[in-house]
């Protein structure tokens, strides 16, 4: 995503010698994720008086700021201008949220135009002139269009917006701390209403109203005595992204949302002195003489969100990047979009919940009903969305969303009750059964094409699944891999075993659907090669069917891998031949020639060889890295298992490497043995829940 190593390793900025920074607001006490930010910026908190060699620090120009400046300037210390960053969190701080970043200034407050501020000396004398940074400038912006990301992001895409044509004016809460400084008050507000109609004689004007005053937090300088037939009020929750695609005109007076007009390609028409006028990026009512420089879009971001912000990482504990805290937010923001409205779940064993919970649950609990006419009851009354484990599901079922283990699930089987790092949720289908269209082939059609920064990200993701050697369950593995002595000349093929009555063998599979058949139609298709089958772990386990006799193991493979590492075995073999298995996919992330004989969600892609029934639907060729972006960063969603929190796939693959992943213990052990002797007599132990 960003340029040389990968940006997630990124390690944490700060300064050679702890800073000693005397603080005299409360919220710098009792905020503790301010606390750590500055802690790992290089900064200690202290009350009391500072000394030589200490700082100040205010927080921004809040009713306490005097106090920190009488004190810097009696004790002639140096004073720190403290704000949240421009991208902040779901909702306001006043709803209690931790920001995601900090600007910490030495000069100013960055909406003050009464003196230079580090931004502004950034975006006077940075030559802001480096191709790579303006490149992460350009995909950072892309990427915040794509996810819908603002400073506030707790809002919905699908929302609808009025219908294109309108001029957007942009309300902000009276005592704001920009709108003071640029010296407006409503009589200023007003004035920009009278300047969008006049200006836009005929054209509708929609006032947005700012989240803090749609929470009643504060009110705006707007309300609804200043509508008309022609001006209409906007509180709803609706994408700034989509609000501003069908503005003819954006007017603002200081506004960050004047800020995110610029990058949906405005120029928006300013009434105050912020930070980004001045630029020769937007109309200025009242300019600040001494900004003269004239940037580009691209080079106002970079300076804005790259450089100028301290941002940090809440699943590492550790300063970052603008990338690493844009895809945090972005896991964050879908987790709570897709479960707001809370669900009600049916099909869902026992063991699953409390880890469904943890996945769904966050913002309103799941409620559990194991009928599913109940469920949709449940659903209707409460307007709850509903969710079905897939093989569970009724195939004529359009309603209702399918859940499945994801693609990089755990270290352990599923079998054995070792909870999932990743599900995926598929309101079309899922992405085991062709049989009907799935989100996931909609996902891989639409990365035919990759940005820059998306083919980045990709390979990066690949690179690191090769060097950690990771699958889907990451067992540790005790089998051999190929004999040294295996035959040379004769090409190595991978065969590996599947659970037999699993749902993508049922779905997708026809005249190969077994074991036996797999290795008989692998033999009958290349005599002379050196096949070694791999058994599926939970077969080996006993936790599942799909054995093969022995007598047509010795007939049909030169060599079964039992209990081997798959990571092994793919750097090892020539090619791998399989029904649908996943073991496939894998394979073409380390470069590996695969054939399926059955339609798993890779193939018909143009990346495999297919002896199977293909979907002639599945039309478009993704390269593998956009095969990668849709199946390992777009359809599934992600748990870290140390914070709790949602997360981008690159934080459970670096718990995967490092070992912080939950394993079976002893409980797990014996219930998923008693969950396979009882299988069949599944309402002695499953019960029935509301």
């Amino acid at each position: 995503m960003g340029p040389g190593p990968d940006i997630h390793d990124t390690p944490a900025a700060g300064s050679e010698r702890t800073r000693r920074l005397f603080v005299y607001n409360g919220g710098f006490v009792t905020n503790r994720r301010v606390r750590r930010i500055l802690q790992l910026a290089g900064h200690s908190l202290h009350l009391g008086l500072p000394g030589p060699g200490d700082a100040v620090a205010v927080w921004g120009n809040s009713p306490t700021a005097h106090r920190g400046r009488r004190v810097a300037a009696r004790r002639d210390v140096p004073l720190l201008f403290i704000e949240d960053a421009m991208l902040r969190s779901l909702h306001p701080g006043r709803a209690g949220e931790p920001p995601l970043g900090l600007l910490i200034d030495s000069r100013g407050n960055h909406f003050d135009p009464a003196q230079p501020s580090d931004l502004e000396t950034l975006l006077t004398e940075h030559p802001l002139d480096d191709t790579a940074l303006l490149d992460r400038a350009r995909a950072a912006i892309a990427r915040l269009r794509e996810a819908h990301l603002s400073k506030y992001s707790g809002f919905d895409p699908a929302h609808p917006v009025p219908e294109p044509g309108y001029v957007l004016v942009i309300d902000q809460t009276r005592g704001d701390a920009s709108v003071t400084a640029s010296g407006a008050d409503r009589a200023r507000f007003l004035e920009m209403l009278v300047y969008a109609q006049q200006e836009h004689p005929g054209a509708r004007v929609v006032i947005k109203t700012h989240p803090e005053t749609r929470a009643g937090h504060r009110a705006g300088h707007f309300d609804a005595q200043d509508t008309s037939d022609r001006v209409t009020l906007l509180s709803d929750p609706v994408s700034p992204w989509s609000l501003l695609e069908g503005a003819v005109g954006v007017y603002t007076v200081s506004s960050q949302l004047g800020f995110e007009a610029i990058f949906a390609g405005h120029r928006p028409r300013v009434f105050g002195q912020p930070f980004y006028a001045g630029w020769g990026l937007t109309e200025d009512e009242f300019p600040v003489q001494r900004r003269q420089r004239k940037l580009t879009r691209a080079q106002l971001f970079a300076a804005a969100m790259i450089l100028y912000p301290t941002w940090y990482d809440p699943h590492r504990d550790r300063l970052c990047q603008l990338e690493t805290a844009m895809e945090a937010l972005a896991a964050q923001t879908r987790a709570w979009r897709e479960d707001r409205q809370g669900w009600v779940a049916s099909g869902m064993r026992l063991w699953k919940r409390r880890p469904l919970q943890g996945f769904f649950g966050q913002v309103t609990p799941i409620r559990f009903a194991d009928d599913p006419a109940r469920a949709a009851t449940i659903a209707q009354r409460t307007g709850r969305r509903r969710m079905v484990w897939a093989g569970k599901a009724d195939a004529e079922d359009r309603e209702t969303v399918r859940v499945e283990d994801g693609f990089l699930r755990s270290r352990g089987l599923g079998a054995a009750l070792v909870p999932p790092l990743s599900l995926v949720c598929d309101d079309l289908g899922i992405y085991y059964d062709p049989a009907r269209p799935s989100r996931l082939e909609q996902l891989i059609a639409a990365r035919a094409e990759l940005r820059p920064d998306q083919q980045a990200r990709s390979e990066a993701i690949i690179d690191r699944l090769r060097k950690g050697k990771l699958s889907k369950y990451n067992l540790d593995a005790r089998g051999e891999g190929f004999p040294a002595d295996t035959p040379p000349g004769r090409p190595r093929l991978l065969v590996p075993g599947q659970v037999e009555d699993d749902a993508s063998i049922l779905c997708g599979t026809a005249e190969v659907r077994t074991n036996l058949a797999l290795l008989e139609a692998t033999r009958a298709a290349r005599p002379d090669a050196f096949i070694a089958y791999k058994p599926h772990p939970d077969v080996e386990a006993g936790l599942r069917s799909g054995a093969v006799p022995p007598a047509d193991l010795a007939r049909l493979a030169d060599v079964v891998l039992a209990h081997a590492d798959p990571a092994r075995l793919l750097g090892e073999a020539d090619e791998v031949w399989t029904m649908t298995s996943l073991l496939g996919f894998e394979a073409l992330l380390r470069g590996l020639p695969v054939t399926t004989l059955g339609v798993p969600f890779y193939a018909g892609w143009g990346l495999t060889q297919d002896l199977g029934d293909v979907p002639p639907r599945r039309r478009a060729r993704p390269a593998l890295a956009g095969l990668v972006h849709a199946t390992l960063v777009d359809y599934p969603r992600y748990i870290d298992p140390q914070t709790g929190l949602p997360c981008p796939v690159e934080v459970v693959i670096d718990r995967l490497m490092s070992g912080d992943a939950p394993r079976r213990g002893p409980v797990n052990r014996a219930l998923s043995k008693a969950q396979g002797l009882l299988a069949s007599r599944a309402h002695l132990w499953r019960r029935p829940r509301g």
